[in-house]
């Protein structure tokens, strides 16, 4: 199955605010690596978090990215750090 990789503005704003080593992982992650891949199963520890099954978050070092998941188009729509707990 392939899948078509967008980018909400959104989340390219919170990209460019990231400033620590992560930025890198993320980056590589997001443009690079799974693209590449093009599966579902390439992202960590993916959960559903709305009723529909339309959104997801995952965590990506000290981050969570947020995505949109229609039919065979992810979304990547936030970036932002994980809150201290």
């Amino acid at each position: 199955m392939n899948i078509e990789v967008r980018y909400a503005k959104s989340f390219l704003n919170d990209l460019k605010r990231i400033k620590t080593p992560a930025y890198s992982l993320i980056y590589n992650f997001v443009f690079v690596d799974f693209p590449a891949k093009g599966t579902m199963h390439s992202l960590p520890q993916v959960r559903q978090i709305d009723q529909e099954g339309v959104f997801y978050r995952f965590r990506l070092d000290n981050y969570i990215i947020g995505i949109e998941l229609r039919g065979e188009i992810v979304k990547f729509m936030r970036v932002i750090p994980m809150p201290d707990v």
